[in-house]
């Protein structure tokens, strides 16, 4: 098996309330969370379809849910383990496999209170929040070394997003070529136009950049497989705040900041509508986005690398 890299921060200074014997509901609240997982569900009317514990399944089950393969304990630090192979069933409307977890604020995906808005909402107090705030600090321990280079899902995965009701505002990328030393973060923007045909993705370098190839050199600034970096997504009001860390706590320590109004249209997009009168809702966890169709990986297998595994060792969620 393809070894993951070890987190290079001490994780007694990352989080010491961590316990290596306790599930990932333990020591992690996720009494707003769902979670979908790689793997075909056994429940009646969903058989076939990935894997889905609701907010009650995953928090109440007796001895605490956890899954050898893919949401487990890391044995050394306690970080909350999310891995994810190249291909197996998917959520619709997807081609990528995830071990993720979905903010619910209420019971019913129907109900506006389980999702949030903006403030320039024209129903805001429908819905469950207005804004909300999530904060993560984690590690990329594995991508896929398989697949095209030039695609830009090919050893890369989602580490947390804002969905709307059809786009998403907010996805934060991590993407490591094999033979690059230093992989590179990025977030994207996606425009929500009146017509599907016309979104199109805005990203936004954090550390490193996001449209390498292998030809190209490591990016520097990039930050490492295993090394802890962290984010933080608040939006107040109609603005997405977002804070990136690395070398967190060190002399050396880089912080980039970005802002964002939701509720008007990214500038110089005519096309985009904004996305004030939509609702949203917070994801976090590995969405992988190697896949054996557009990215062309391969699906050989953990222990020929064909996975991509995050450790989280905090995530909170405020609203």
């Amino acid at each position: 098996m393809s070894a993951p890299v070890a987190a290079t921060a001490n994780n007694a200074s990352l989080s010491p309330q961590l316990d290596v014997t306790k599930a990932p509901t333990e020591n992690f609240d996720l009494s707003k969370w769902k979670i979908n997982l790689p793997y075909p569900d056994d429940k009646p009317g969903r058989e076939g379809k990935t894997m889905e514990l609701s907010k009650e399944q995953l928090n109440n089950q007796v001895p605490a849910f956890s899954n050898p393969d893919w949401f487990f304990t890391d044995p050394k630090t306690g970080a909350m383990v999310f891995r994810v192979p190249n291909q197996a069933v998917t959520t619709p409307n997807s081609k990528n496999a995830r071990t993720e977890l979905r903010a619910m604020l209420a019971d019913g995906y129907d109900s506006p209170d389980n999702n949030f808005v903006v403030a320039a909402h024209d129903n805001a107090s429908d819905y469950g929040a207005i804004g909300g705030h999530l904060s993560a600090t984690l590690s990329v321990d594995w991508v896929s070394t398989s697949g095209n280079d030039k695609k830009s899902g090919a050893h890369a995965v989602v580490i947390g997003q804002i969905h709307g009701s059809n786009n998403e505002p907010l996805k934060i990328v991590y993407r490591k070529l094999p033979n690059h030393e230093y992989g590179s973060l990025s977030w994207n923007y996606e425009t929500n136009p009146t017509n599907k045909s016309d979104r199109t993705d805005i990203k936004h370098n954090v550390f490193g950049q996001n449209k390498l190839s292998k030809s190209d050199d490591a990016p520097q600034d990039g930050v490492r497989l295993g090394e802890v970096f962290s984010y933080d997504v608040n939006v107040e009001g109609n603005v997405m705040h977002l804070t990136f860390k690395k070398n967190i706590g060190e002399p050396n320590e880089v912080v980039k900041n970005f802002d964002i109004d939701l509720s008007k249209p990214y500038p110089g997009q005519s096309k985009d509508t904004s996305y004030a009168q939509d609702w949203m809702y917070f994801k976090a966890g590995a969405y992988n986005q190697c896949n054996t169709g557009s990215s062309q990986c391969s699906n050989n297998g953990v222990d020929a690398g064909d996975y991509t595994q995050v450790s989280f060792y905090k995530l909170t969620l405020n609203q």
